[in-house]
């Protein structure tokens, strides 16, 4: 039998974990249409705003860059939320939720902090038979200019205030989705849980500029002959929103805190790393627009597949499970101690990691005597794990631990017990208590 990869999330039942993040691809309901048939879970329906209708550039709306096979690694866009009328998109709305009952249809909206705005609007959204409200306080270009998006999300005050404001207006559950443009993402996350949010989603997009065109002298994407900044997003911003999560999940007062993970997710292992650090449900929108709905035939095979083999049945077998081993830099283990290892056999004496560790690190590499392959010098490895980063062959060098004798490095011997730097003798606190002990009693003997 197939792990279950169904999930209650914040009250809202889907098939599968799998959303798509409210942008293009959640536009209308012809897009939503095919997603639906492809196999997507749900969908946070493009942000909706008051009419008028903003008006988008008629230009390049993305930016990207791409890496040596051409991959797109990192994706910017200047195009703003929905610009068609909010009356539409709830027709559209009404029209999807009543064809997919099964499916989960949030609304994501962007309204000015007026509290008419909201008691008008929010019943009207609830009336199409939507599962939930996201409110968007993460844009960082165009609205946050006027106010809302990331303006909002960046002052924990007005999170907490917009959150209030939603709940007082709705009986669907509210959605949070928090901006990753500030220095600590728990206090925003903190102001939301203060509004009532039923459940926080992160991260939008990071203010960036992707990149200059050398030709016409100006950030991309270009419009008649100027740029501006722009939301970044693709495989390149997940290190940035695992760390996020991260944050929010293992904070004892947040933990508590339903997670929707978002940021750079393009296969079944993204999806399950987010999830091990406690995000309960995934959204996904670049890797959707470059490869198209079908992806979701990887998440979910791949995520049975994996869970299959690790023993899972279902998705809260392994939700947070790694979010006890997040740990703070001291309190890590620094008795614990690795050496590179190469595989001569897989070594191609490409040279590489020779010269990397060479030029950038601790020389601990050379050539074996009479070969054109290398190997690691215990005595200088430092354990930092750079020549795995670069080698072209895949488990060529591993790190293996050092579990008992001499490190030939420092010449100390390997300890069975584990030592933070809290409890280290050269941290100045302990260092400092060492000093007075030894000085201990020296007043009363001056005294006699």
């Amino acid at each position: 039998m197939k792990p279950d990869l169904s999930t209650e999330f914040i009250g809202i039942h889907s098939p599968n974990p799998f959303w798509l993040a409210s942008a293009p691809p959640t536009d209308r309901a012809v897009n939503v249409q095919r997603a639906f048939k492809a196999g997507w879970g749900g969908v946070v329906w493009k942000t909706l705003g008051i009419d008028p209708p903003v008006v988008n550039v008629n230009g390049p709306r993305y930016g990207f860059w791409q890496g040596d096979n051409h991959r797109v690694q990192g994706f910017s866009n200047i195009e703003l939320i929905s610009d068609r009328s909010i009356l539409v998109n709830l027709s559209e709305i009404a029209e999807i939720k009543a064809q997919w009952p099964d499916r989960a249809v949030v609304v994501s909206v962007m309204f000015p902090l007026e509290e008419s705005v909201w008691a008008e609007w929010l019943p009207r959204i609830e009336a199409t038979g939507a599962d939930g409200i996201e409110l968007n306080l993460g844009c960082p270009h165009g609205m946050s200019e006027r106010g809302m998006g990331s303006a909002m999300g960046q002052a924990p005050e007005l999170v907490e205030m917009v959150t209030h404001l939603a709940k007082s207006h709705t009986r669907l559950p509210v959605m949070v989705k928090l901006t990753p443009n500030v220095t600590d993402i728990t206090w925003s996350a903190a102001a939301a849980q203060a509004g009532g949010a039923d459940a926080v989603s992160l991260i939008n997009t990071i203010n960036s500029v992707i990149g200059v065109d050398l030709e016409q002298m100006a950030p991309m994407p270009v419009i008649d002959g100027k740029g501006t900044h722009s939301g970044y997003c693709g495989p390149a911003s997940k290190p940035i929103a695992l760390h996020m999560v991260a944050e929010i999940a293992r904070n004892h007062q947040l933990r508590s805190m339903p997670i929707s993970g978002i940021g750079g997710v393009t296969n079944w292992r993204d999806a399950a790393e987010f999830m091990a650090l406690g995000s309960a449900n995934i959204q996904v929108c670049t890797a959707a627009m470059v490869y198209g709905f079908r992806i979701i035939e990887d998440l979910v095979g791949g995520m049975q597949t994996w869970m299959s083999e690790q023993g899972y049945t279902r998705l809260e077998d392994f939700i947070g499970r790694a979010v006890p081993n997040i740990s703070d830099w001291s309190n890590l283990n620094l008795n614990f101690v690795t050496k590179a290892k190469i595989n001569a056999d897989s070594c191609i004496g490409c040279g590489r990691c020779h010269i990397a560790c060479e030029d950038t690190s601790h020389q601990a590499i050379g050539h074996i005597s009479g070969s054109s392959k290398y190997m690691v010098r215990t005595e200088d490895c430092v354990g930092c794990n750079l020549c795995v980063a670069i080698c072209p062959v895949p488990d060529c060098i591993s790190m293996e631990p050092m579990k008992s004798g001499i490190d030939p490095r420092t010449g100390t011997p390997i300890a069975a017990t584990s030592m933070n730097w809290t409890q280290h003798p050269k941290n100045a606190i302990n260092l400092s208590a060492a000093v007075m002990g030894e000085h201990a009693g020296e007043d009363n003997v001056i005294a006699d």
